[in-house]
């Protein structure tokens, strides 16, 4: 079987930009990042604890992260070094819209995974991503509050899902936060 991967979504997921403005969530450190063609620099609140979360949980499941984002190949730059995490793979998106109610990124998505399980976080899935997923053996669409970002439970849906997803996983121990 091919190896499954945990497609992450930078903002929402690890920089929950809706969060009160004035008030930064608990464990979260703030970053002014400037992306290739951004005149301004962006606030990014980001939490270390999250690389280790995620390399533990890709390690239980023996999966791959890979960066779902419209970041793109700028988060291994600005994103994957603050968190821990080495340079990972990404899915190249080109600025896609949402249409006929499914996520911008589904259509990247669907190419670049083939027939891989995948377990996707992200805040934005749109009212008939469901339905794709459904459609799509092994694919598990994790949504995470943006104003609030990933947590231990989010984490544990993936390794279930992935542990269950008729493989098994190298370590059955629970992602340690």
């Amino acid at each position: 079987m091919t190896r499954p991967a945990i497609l992450l979504d930078v903002d929402g997921p690890l920089n929950p930009f809706l969060a009160k403005p004035t008030r930064r969530p608990a464990g979260y450190t703030t970053h002014r990042i400037r992306p290739h063609g951004f005149f301004r620099p962006l606030r990014v609140w980001l939490d270390p604890s999250h690389g280790p979360w995620l390399l533990s949980l890709a390690a239980a499941v023996d999966a791959d992260l890979v960066w779902a984002t419209t970041w793109e190949h700028e988060a291994n730059e600005f994103i994957g070094p603050v968190l821990g995490l080495p340079e990972l793979e990404w899915i190249a998106f080109g600025g896609a819209d949402h249409r006929d109610g499914l996520h911008a990124k589904v259509p990247a998505i669907t190419a670049w995974a083939g027939t891989r399980p995948i377990a996707w976080l992200d805040d934005e899935f749109q009212r008939r991503d469901g339905e794709w997923a459904t459609a799509r053996p092994g694919t598990l669409l994790v949504p995470v509050d943006p104003r609030k970002g990933i947590g231990i439970d989010h984490l544990e849906r993936v390794r279930a899902f992935l542990a269950g997803a008729g493989r098994s996983p190298r370590t059955p121990a629970p992602v340690r936060p």
